[in-house]
């Protein structure tokens, strides 16, 4: 087995057993929310409800992403990471502003939101924060590897700290019988929320507009490129991102016109190594297009023009 199909298949693992610790806890913090009438529990329990949503979809695309590519997928399932992320992130985003409003009105507004048990409300706290500890060990060691496990590490990792505010506000009610902190809460877990979602659908809008691979400036890559022996000039340089560590660039390279064969296989193999070697974000998958000076393709100057 190929390290790459090992490293899909332990991501596939570790997303099935944290997806099953967090379904469980989403059930008992439902149950938690209706009985205790607290706002944190009820705003956890729906980030809970995210966290199993992406989960899933996570699972799946790891599923998806062991797949070798085909005819009319040439990338396979890669980029579905990207797309994964980034609705995750839409819906991680939408549950925190719901949270923040809600807690709101509930400081401020008139309505009587009192917690019924506070006791219970701590019991169900610690059982989230212990399930989600257990999820974020198993996820830790693989968040770096893709933009998909990076999106099931932060939804658990938010989900833990929603917990920990779940059970410091019950302390605090305990210790207080200020049942407003219940809400203050509620609108901490969601402030946490936010930040997170708006990075992480940030990096995958990148992916998704194909903008330059981050740390990959295309003007000192033109200028790198250009130095070459037999290079006379470079256009049509493009750079993009296909799925976490797959970056990607194509390139027009105008060369002299008595290239021979050796000569031209050369500059190719020159070009290459520059891409890999040279530059923070290592671009193994290039596409270079060699054109003797003076080449004139009608279609691609209107295109660019």
């Amino acid at each position: 087995m190929s390290e790459h199909n090992h490293g899909a298949e332990l991501h596939q693992r570790r997303l099935m057993l944290t997806l099953t610790m967090t379904s469980g806890v989403l059930i008992a913090e439902v149950a938690g929310a209706l009985i205790t009438g607290s706002l944190a529990l009820l705003v956890d329990a729906g980030h809970m409800l995210t966290d199993v949503s992406v989960l899933v979809a996570s699972t799946i695309t790891a599923v998806l992403m062991r797949r070798k590519p085909e005819g009319s997928r040439t990338w396979g399932w890669a980029r579905l990471e990207v797309l994964t992320a980034a609705a995750g992130s839409l819906v991680l985003l939408m549950v925190g502003i719901y949270a923040v409003v809600e807690s709101g009105m509930r400081l401020f507004g008139s309505t009587d939101d009192a917690i019924h048990d506070i006791r219970l409300l701590l019991i169900f706290g610690i059982i989230g924060l212990a399930a989600n500890l257990v999820s974020m060990a198993l996820l830790v060691s693989s968040s770096a590897d893709n933009m998909n496990m990076r999106a099931a590490f932060l939804e658990v990792m938010n989900d833990a700290l929603g917990s920990v505010a779940v059970v410091i506000s019950a302390i605090v009610m305990l210790s207080t019988g200020w049942s407003g902190f219940d809400a203050v809460a509620g609108g901490v877990i969601a402030l946490l929320m936010i930040p997170r979602a708006l990075k992480l659908l940030h990096k995958a809008v990148r992916v998704l507009l194909e903008e330059a691979p981050e740390g990959l400036d295309l003007d000192q890559v033109r200028a790198h490129l250009e130095e070459g022996d037999h290079v006379i000039a470079v256009h049509d340089l493009h750079a993009s991102t296909v799925s976490t560590g797959m970056p990607v660039l194509m390139a027009h390279i105008v060369v002299d016109p008595d290239l021979s064969m050796e000569e031209a296989a050369e500059v190719l193999h020159q070009l290459q190594q520059c891409l890999q070697k040279h530059f923070p974000v290592s671009v193994p998958h290039t596409t270079f297009q060699l054109e003797p000076l003076g080449y004139s393709d009608d279609a691609q100057e209107e295109v660019h023009a």
